[in-house]
Parts: structure tokens; C-alpha cells; sequence
């Protein structure tokens, strides 16, 4: 879904998210965060998976409605302005939240090395965007048999970390591969960062419908994801 941005008096960071309303009556009555895809000048593109009410109801959207949207919101990814190569690693729509740092990469002439990871072939969401801007991808699916967590771990300590020197790591879409990346950025001191996916409510910081966990030296709090997140230091998020 591409949507004209003009208005915004400047452009989102990636990682940042829009809070949609879906439809013009009540229900669904409440909105959709939805991640953006691509950034551009004068437009923003969403990639998203019909699934439920929110997303068939905007499955009905046509070229010249007005959406009532609410955003940018949150923090997004900072890609750092010395890296020469980043990491991605992503599962099923978490790869649309990542495909906006590719396209940053892009821009500031980093490489981009992505792990992606879904149930079949076809649900390889903007693989080959990603290869548009450079990156090298490395495909799992559950129907080949190599989306376990011990098979990406292989491929990334066998093909991936010893011909590429990682600058920063980035995450989103699986608990299990976002363990997978806390350990590998732990074990390689490469910094890194989450983008959290979760139900919300207000996307205000209101309701707390959206809390996580992290981990701040001794201490364990509780911190709402559309407000200070949905992007986390990798390190600092609770992964139980």
C-alpha cells in the first residue's frame, strides 16, 4: 500500500510505524500499527499480510481514499554512519520492518547481508527488494527444511561471519531467530538492535497494552513498545 507523505513535516526514521485506522465505521474498532516499508520523498510504502479483520478491511482501500493515519511513531533503527556492512535477520513480515534499513544501507553505501526466514518460498516478503539495493540474501523456509534455529546458526557462523566483517546486526519477526541474533552479537561484540512486534491499543503509551521487558544492568522494567520502541538495543531486551 503506498500512501502520498507530503504533508509530514519530515521523513520517518526506519523501524518507525503508522497507526492505521482499517476502516470507516467501528469495526474493527480499534487501529493497526503497521511498519514502513519503504521510505521516499514524497511517499511511503506498508507491506502487510491479510490476515484478520484490520488487514481485510484494508484489503478495500482504493487509489484516492483518505486513510486516517497516525504517525510516525516510536523510535526506529539507527544505522550507524561508519558501517560498511550490516546484518539482518528477519521471519515472515518482520522481513517488510527491516527492508526500510536495507534501503538506508543503501543509501549511505553499506553492504547488506540478510537472513530471511519464512514458512514457504512464496512468503519470502521483499526478498527481491532487498536485492535491488546490493544486498546478499540468504533464504531459509520451513518447507525445505532449513529455518530450524540450529541450521541459521550454522549458516551464519559457516557462510556468513567469517567473509564479512559485521558492523551492526538488526532483528524482527521471530522470538526464536531474535535469540538466535542476541547470543551471535554477544558472542562477536556487534552491536545491535530489535524492532519488537506486539498487539497495541492507544499507540500513545496510554493503555500499556504493548509492554515488554528489558534489562538495564541489575535492574528488570517494564517499558511500553509504541513509545519507547518498538526498536530496542538488542542486548537490553528480555527474551524468556
Amino acid at each position: 500500500m503506498t500512501v502520498d507523505s507530503s504533508a509530514l513535516p519530515f521523513k520517518p526514521d526506519p523501524g518507525q510505524f503508522f497507526h492505521i485506522r482499517c476502516a470507516g465505521t467501528y469495526s474493527p474498532f480499534l487501529r493497526r500499527p503497521l511498519s514502513i516499508y519503504q521510505i521516499h520523498e514524497h511517499t511511503l510504502e506498508f507491506l502487510y499480510v491479510v490476515k484478520g479483520k484490520g488487514t481485510t478491511a484494508m484489503t478495500r482501500i482504493r487509489k484516492g481514499d483518505t486513510l486516517d493515519m497516525m504517525g510516525p511513531v516510536g523510535k526506529g533503527f539507527e544505522l550507524y554512519k561508519q558501517a560498511e556492512t550490516v546484518l539482518l535477520i528477519a521471519r515472515g513480515v518482520g522481513i517488510a520492518t527491516l527492508a526500510a534499513v536495507a534501503q538506508a544501507a543503501f543509501q549511505q553505501k553499506a553492504h547488506c547481508v540478510a537472513v530471511l526466514s519464512a514458512r514457504t518460498e512464496e512468503d519470502l516478503l521483499a526478498a527481491e527488494y532487498l536485492e535491488e539495493f546490493g544486498a546478499t540474501v540468504y533464504k531459509v523456509t520451513d518447507e525445505g527444511g532449513t529455518s530450524d534455529v540450529s541450521h541459521v546458526k550454522q549458516l551464519i557462523q559457516e557462510d556468513i561471519l567469517p567473509f564479512y566483517k559485521i558492523d551492526s546486526l538488526y532483528t524482527c519477526g521471530s522470538r526464536r531467530l531474535s535469540k538466535l541474533a542476541q547470543s551471535i552479537a554477544f558472542d562477536h561484540q556487534i552491536p545491535g538492535e530489535i524492532a519488537l512486534e506486539e498487539h497495541m491499543g492507544c499507540a500513545m503509551g496510554a493503555c500499556f497494552a504493548c509492554v515488554c521487558d528489558i534489562q538495564e544492568g541489575r535492574e528488570r522494567k517494564s517499558v511500553r513498545v509504541c513509545m519507547e520502541g518498538p526498536v530496542f538495543p538488542l542486548e537490553k531486551v528480555v527474551m524468556e
